[in-house]
């Protein structure tokens, strides 16, 4: 790897680090082949969401669209000196990552600019392309060519990052509410968020992870147990969420300690040497 293209993936690596501590504990219990490109994906996801998160004072649909452009120059030229986008590319052109999958991605960006409130079929559409098509441009990674597993697996990483992505919309909900005006939850008031609310939203959560966890076990050794480790993660935050009242999630976010998230990466090492994954 030449000297440009390292300092490329290491840009993605830092923004990775910077914003995620359980998905940099996750990639670093990859193999090592498996680090940078992951690290590529993060990256390039990570920007496109901050444009519509907090570049308020900017014209964010006009720098979506500008970021849309150039994603799609730099796969096509196979160069970028946006290293970002450099290292991105790279990693779509090696494992033939599907132009579909960061389309889905980015018109869920753009929802973001345009949609306060979901209906059913907007939110089903918002998840597939704002987490789904991520865990799968990761399986793409992962099985390495292997056609016939990344079509077994399709199913499984969809409901991996859908359960990721819910969980996000419940830890999220007061900045999301409050601060941007978003409701992604369809047919819920939150200004009256019951328990029965709560309790239906994390049953359909907990039918994504029992699905996933089918998946995890199933994936490649080499990515195995960095997948597990964030799907440990997320469940943890999830059981929190569970113990918590609807009215407190309204008014605080929950998190998964880093003292606790150490000892979940431990767990998960010592699951697979006892090969429970």
């Amino acid at each position: 790897m030449n000297l440009f293209d390292k300092t490329c993936f290491e840009c993605s690596k830092l923004i990775t680090k910077q914003y995620s501590t359980s998905f940099s504990n996750g990639i670093n219990a990859f193999e090592k082949r498996f680090r940078y490109p992951v690290y590529a994906i993060y990256g390039f996801v990570r920007y496109a969401d901050e444009i519509v998160d907090t570049f308020y004072d900017h014209d964010q649909r006009l720098l979506i669209d500008e970021f849309r452009e150039e994603t799609f120059k730099a796969i096509e030229r196979g160069i970028s000196t946006n290293p970002v986008l450099q290292s991105f590319q790279q990693v779509v052109n090696q494992y033939g990552i599907e132009k579909q999958l960061i389309e889905a991605f980015l018109n869920s960006m753009k929802m973001d600019l345009d949609k306060t409130a979901y209906d059913d079929e907007g939110y089903k559409t918002y998840i597939y392309g704002s987490a789904e098509v991520v865990g799968l441009m990761c399986l793409r990674v992962f099985v390495e060519n292997n056609c016939e597993l990344y079509d077994q697996l399709v199913p499984k990483a969809r409901s991996l990052g859908s359960a990721f992505q819910k969980i996000n919309f419940l830890r999220d909900i007061k900045s999301d509410y409050e601060d941007r005006g978003r409701t992604y939850f369809p047919d819920v008031d939150f200004q009256k968020f019951t328990e029965a609310d709560k309790a239906f939203i994390e049953k359909d959560i907990k039918q994504d992870f029992d699905d996933a966890l089918v998946g995890i076990k199933l994936l490649p050794t080499g990515s195995r147990l960095g997948v597990y480790v964030a799907y440990t993660y997320y469940l943890q935050l999830f059981k929190n969420i569970k113990r918590t009242t609807a009215i407190t999630i309204m008014q605080q976010r929950i998190r998964v300690s880093d003292t606790r998230k150490l000892s979940l990466y431990f767990k998960a090492v010592l699951h697979q040497k006892l090969k429970v994954i």
